[in-house]
């Protein structure tokens, strides 16, 4: 699996409540929040994001409420994986949980810019800024994570067993 797209960058602690405010939580639709994802942050993000786009962040990305609406909205708005220094625990749980890849890279994290072309292979970890010409080596999922992302979820992939 791989995911290629152009960089929104954000720096540390970026919480759930900037991914997705809290005002907008009475819609539990994807595409009601994918209108509103990241707007409290980047006002521009929602205009300017492409399908298969990719989202780069510092430390602590996700930190604040373990609310599933903000990888949900995340994904809804197009966006391929998110690469970061670290996440938020429940955030990564969360968003295993309903398909969307992140990974945990403080290389990469650092080193890509804003608008820098990346793509990232999820087979072998390796996150390629084909701006700059870099490589960067991430852990790469376990198959059974893999098996849940392509399954788009938790539930499609337990409900795919049966």
């Amino acid at each position: 699996m791989k995911a290629e797209g152009k960089v929104f960058k954000y720096g540390d602690n970026v919480d759930t409540d900037v991914i997705i405010p809290a005002r907008y939580l009475n819609s539990s639709d994807p595409k009601e929040l994918a209108l509103h994802c990241m707007e409290d942050i980047d006002k521009d993000f929602v205009n300017n994001v492409k399908q298969g786009d990719i989202i780069v962040a510092d430390k602590n990305f996700g930190c604040g409420s373990s609310r599933e609406h903000a990888p949900i909205a995340i994904k809804a708005a197009g966006v391929s994986c998110v690469i970061a220094e670290t996440f938020a625990r429940i955030f990564y749980r969360n968003s295993i949980n309903i398909g969307l890849p992140i990974m945990e890279c403080p290389e990469a994290a650092k080193a890509i810019k804003a608008g820098d072309e990346v793509e990232v292979d999820f087979d072998s970890g390796v996150i390629t800024d084909k701006t700059t010409g870099e490589s960067f080596k991430a852990q790469p999922f376990p198959e059974f994570m893999q098996e849940i992302i392509k399954a788009e979820g938790l539930i499609n992939y337990i409900n795919s067993k049966k």
